[in-house]
């Protein structure tokens, strides 16, 4: 019983942690190991389509894991790949930007009309 309540509480683990999403992107999985940075992010709608503008910061994460989990994640989200930071869905780009702040990694997530 007691190995059914752990694979059962680790199973709502790994939904809890698959339920975040970049702040103002509802659609944008947030990499596990990222913690997102609410006080940083912006998002409005403009005549021209949405800008979203988010951070997110995390230890012992490196620049090519954010990169490759994007790599491997957007696509099945219809983003096409442009080069290993910026992706184009539907008339928008989605910028990743990288950083180091206080031992951190800090991840940039832009999102403009095309």
């Amino acid at each position: 019983m007691l190995r059914g309540f752990a694979f059962a509480a680790c199973l709502t683990s790994f939904a809890a942690a698959a339920a975040e999403f970049v702040p103002g992107v509802d659609d944008l999985p947030l990499m596990p190991g990222l913690e997102a940075n609410a006080a940083a992010s912006t998002a409005f709608e403009t005549p021209t389509g949405r800008i979203v503008e988010a951070e997110a910061q995390g230890r012992g994460v490196s620049e090519a894991e954010v990169r490759r989990f994007y790599a491997g994640t957007l696509p099945a989200l219809g983003w096409k790949r442009v080069d290993d930071r910026r992706y184009d869905r539907a008339g928008e780009r989605l910028s990743l930007g990288f950083a180091q702040r206080q031992g951190q990694l800090v991840v940039r997530f832009d999102i403009r009309p095309r």
